[in-house]
């Protein structure tokens, strides 16, 4: 399984892609990920289990654009 994940962070939130969320999720929270380091506290705010590799990466991908964005403001936050 792959999963896309969006974590709530201190300034806004993030999106990424992993096939192993708990582990992931720790490195977040531990201060080992360049992207949120800076970004801390981190929370995880939902994520999709996907079983194919590219349409999870494909996902991601579409939650990091515009009408991405838009997309999970309307139905999650």
């Amino acid at each position: 399984m792959y999963y896309v994940y969006s974590l709530k962070c201190k300034y806004g939130y993030y999106v990424g892609c992993t096939d192993n969320i708990k582990d992931r999720l720790e490195r977040h929270q531990n201060g080992y990920v360049p992207a949120t380091v800076n970004r801390l506290p981190v929370e995880l705010d939902f994520y999709f289990a996907i079983n194919d590799k590219h349409k999870a990466f494909a996902f991601e991908k579409y939650l990091k654009s515009g009408s991405g964005r838009a997309f999970t403001k309307k139905h999650f936050v």
